[in-house]
């Protein structure tokens, strides 16, 4: 077989060379659309199911969205692990599919058994997070505005719907999330006292908002040969019309909501906020890759339709890039290309160095760039994207082996081939060593077949690497049994002396006493040889070990623990304080930071307000003067914050984080997780355990998860006081809804929607003792005050509560 390829290719070389110009073509167009990043994306198959619900404490939001999610999933065909985490106003559910299974599978599965979850009525459905991996999160964007009275929550409206529906929009984009600002509402503000004056409920007032909102259609109308459509228009578009709304009429004197309601525009209760640069807070913009899409096509496309969306805003409102996966993966190539560049002249250097014949080298050095572009067909063809473990594979020594040895061979029989055909004697050069040369060829193949075999996290970072050096292997060995002995037959020279090249001869002068040397000190060369491996073992037990080189990112991500309870506005001051900080010590290295504190709009990173993330977006390193390496800048900059008092930041990077995060669930390299159902045993437990890591040598930012630690306010209703003053429960549980907001309906203006909310005035919604006095009537007419029907007092509770398989855990990280 292998002879009749060989005699195949040198009666058709006109065809062969043709072939190889159609790999060219082909090649180089597959490596111009293979997909790019700078890693492996490891991220297992996974949906996330986000539930808002408005002002339920932890607890709550546990025990009434998470835990009937979660036994929802249970059973799903792959499900290999569900993990959930539950906050204030907010639950996140994680489920992970085998890596078989199909994400548009795994997605309609959950949704499947999601519309037989029986959730309290008032909370939205939950929503399935963006089709989307730890390597999506490919571009930041910050929303600005030179105007000082331009306020957030204008720059906010104009994120939503101008900027965000037209990069929606954008081919290969996932999502795009906002975080930071005021999210626009239209606030009804009771007043109490005046609602009782007028002898109404807050659920009267409710209920007239709901009904006298709304477009209702009724059908159509048949006018002898036209048919007309009936529309009823009843929704609200502006605060007059809200105010004008009746609640109810006495001897034809209609009490309308303004009479006992303040009606204004203000924002929701904020999850999350964004500060940028040392300038105060902002709108930021994230941008998801879709997955499986080429991360640097994506941010591109994003970055050009950012600069068309830029034009059709307001003069002062700016949009500003901070972060984009283009210079990474821009980086990673550069370095790759870099070194596939320089090691493939070393090659061919050491090839017209040790062959002595430049033609013979050249035919040798064809084989690199030919076994790539055969090998990046292949890798489009088997989904394998470029990057720096798959391209980093290629090792040419091994991929030239076979082209050497046949060309060599070539050349020492044209040296004797004594008036024989000339592609008689090529024939015979090549069929000589190409059995020997194949064998060794699929030696090496074999060894990185179990490669292959990897599943889980090591697969989708091994196997790539193994497949693309396998595929360039064989193109390899396809090239040198047609094309090289082509070459030969048409490159070199019909009549040549053979002769060793200089090198070579010098290397055997030097090489011929050693190997007498060894041959009469034989037990002396093999102690010598033990002794060399006994020390080799020795020292690579104290060498430390890495599951994987980390990857220089040319950005760093700190993240900061603060008290739980802490207030968002008190959260941001500090981050705004932190960013000048660094930037005034930095400002050689850091081009841009920005730092995100809770939770965005999509909550694909729920964060509690006590946790701040803040990314640093690194200048050119020629630029910097007080580091030479990444790991330098960090530890300097652990060491500058750690003078600030309580403050001890953990630092990691973009990808890095965000991949540690969707696989495992926690943010640092080594997590150990402690299960139970008692939150105080749990914490006690998870503080010993803590103890001990941190004083591991070598370990450092040792953190424990916070469990408890926010402060409630707990109104809990006196059973005996509403049945002696005839008062529904509901009514008591109104009041305390209204504390933070009853969505009562939405407003139009044009194609934007706002919600429509109800709460109580902010004296009320800001003073334990104020609440207690608001008042509620009774059936019998009496007003009787908070207090006197509900047992009011602080409590300590838990500020977030982690789930996994069901049960509760504690991370030490």
């Amino acid at each position: 077989m292998l002879n009749w390829i060989i005699d195949f290719s040198l009666n058709n070389r006109f065809l062969i060379c043709l072939l190889a110009v159609a790999l060219v073509v082909v090649g180089g167009w597959a490596l111009s659309v293979l997909p790019i990043d700078a890693f492996p994306d490891t991220t297992p198959v996974q949906v996330q199911i986000n539930t808002t619900v408005p002002s339920l404490n932890p607890e709550e939001t546990e025990a009434q969205i998470t835990l009937p999610v979660e036994l929802a999933l249970g059973g799903l065909p792959g499900l290999q692990n569900v993990r959930s985490i539950s906050k204030f106003g907010f639950s996140q559910v994680v489920a992970t599919f085998d890596d078989r299974t199909d994400i548009f599978k795994a997605r309609q599965l959950v949704m499947e058994r999601l519309q037989a979850v029986e959730l309290p009525g008032g909370v939205a459905r939950p929503q399935l997070g963006p089709i989307a991996t730890g390597l999506g999160e490919v571009f930041h964007y910050v929303v600005r505005s030179d105007d000082p009275n331009r306020t957030l929550t204008e720059l906010r409206e104009i994120h939503d719907w101008v900027v965000k529906p037209q990069l929606r929009n954008v081919p290969g984009v996932a999502e795009l999330n906002a975080w930071g600002g005021y999210e626009k509402q239209y606030h009804v503000v009771v007043d109490t006292g005046r609602l009782i004056k007028h002898g109404l409920t807050f659920e009267q007032l409710v209920d007239a908002l709901q009904a006298n909102n709304q477009n209702v259609g009724g059908g159509q109308i048949v006018r002898g040969g036209e048919s007309l459509l009936v529309h009823g228009i009843g929704l609200t578009t502006n605060i007059d019309e809200i105010g004008a709304i009746v609640i109810a009429s006495y001897a034809g004197v209609p009490v309308r909501v303004r009479d006992v309601a303040a009606v204004r525009i203000d924002h929701e209760i904020r999850r999350g906020a964004v500060t940028a640069d040392g300038k105060g807070e902002a709108v930021l913009g994230l941008g998801f890759m879709l997955m499986g899409e080429n991360s640097a096509v994506v941010t591109n496309a994003l970055k050009e339709k950012l600069a068309q969306v830029q034009k059709s805003l307001p003069a002062d409102v700016k949009l500003e890039v901070l972060y984009d996966r283009t210079e990474l993966v821009r980086n990673v190539i550069h370095t790759v290309r870099d070194n596939l560049i320089v090691g493939a002249l070393l090659v061919i250097a050491t090839l017209l160095l040790f062959l002595g014949n430049l033609r013979a080298g050249l035919i040798v050095a064809a084989t690199i760039p030919l076994s790539m572009l055969f090998a990046g067909n292949l890798m489009l063809q088997a989904g394998i994207a470029a990057s720096l473990l798959s391209l980093g594979a290629m090792d040419f020594g091994l991929i030239v082996d076979s082209s050497i040895i046949m060309v060599e061979n070539c050349v020492r029989k044209a040296a004797h081939r004594q008036g024989r055909p000339w592609l008689e004697t090529i024939r015979e050069a090549a069929v000589e060593v190409r059995r020997p040369t194949m064998f060794g060829e699929l030696i090496v193949l074999i060894v990185f077949l179990p490669v292959l075999t990897l599943v889980g996290i090591e697969g989708k970072l091994f196997r790539p690497m193994a497949l693309t050096f396998i595929f360039a292997l064989l193109g390899s060995l396809l090239l040198s049994l047609t094309l090289t002995p082509v070459l030969a037959s048409l490159v070199l020279p019909r009549t040549m002396k053979e002769s060793e090249p200089w090198l070579v001869r010098v290397a055997q002068r030097l090489y011929a006493p050693v190997l007498d040397f060894a041959l009469r000190r034989r037990v002396l060369v093999l102690m010598g040889a033990l002794a060399l491996v006994a020390g080799g073992v020795f020292l690579a037990t104290r060498l430390g070990g890495e599951f994987l080189p980390r990857l220089g990112e040319g950005a760093i991500v700190g993240t900061t623990v603060r008290l739980a309870g802490i207030a968002v506005d008190e959260s941001v001051a500090q981050n705004h304080r932190i960013e000048q900080q660094l930037l005034a010590e930095f400002p050689d290295e850091i081009e841009h930071i920005w730092t995100r504190l809770g939770t965005a709009e999509v909550a694909t990173d729920p964060m509690g307000i006590e946790l701040a993330d803040f990314f640093l977006a690194l200048q050119p390193r020629a630029q910097w003067t007080k580091a030479r390496t990444q790991d330098e800048l960090t530890e300097k900059m652990r060491d500058f914050l750690g003078r600030v008092p309580g403050l001890r930041p953990a630092f990691s990077q973009p990808i890095e984080m965000r991949m540690n995060e969707l696989i495992a669930g926690i943010r640092g390299d080594l997590g150990i997780k402690i299960y139970g159902d008692d939150l105080e045993e749990l914490r006690r437990l998870g503080t010993e355990v803590h103890a001990v890591l941190a004083a591991i040598p070598g370990a450092s930012e040792a953190s424990l998860e916070q469990l408890t630690g926010q402060t409630f306010l707990q109104v809990r209703v006196d059973p005996q006081a509403i049945a002696r003053f005839g008062i529904p429960t509901r009514n008591v549980l109104n009041v305390v809804e209204a504390v933070g907001t009853r969505q009562v309906g939405e407003v139009r203006e044009g194609q934007r929607r706002f919600p429509l909310v109800v709460r109580l005035p902010d004296l009320q919604r800001t003073d334990p003792e104020a609440l207690a006095e608001t008042l509620i009537p009774t059936e019998t007419g009496l007003v009787l005050p908070l207090r006197r029907v509900a047992h009011i007092e602080e409590t300590e509770g838990p500020a977030t509560i982690n789930r996994e398989w069901g049960r509760r855990r504690i991370t030490i990280q």
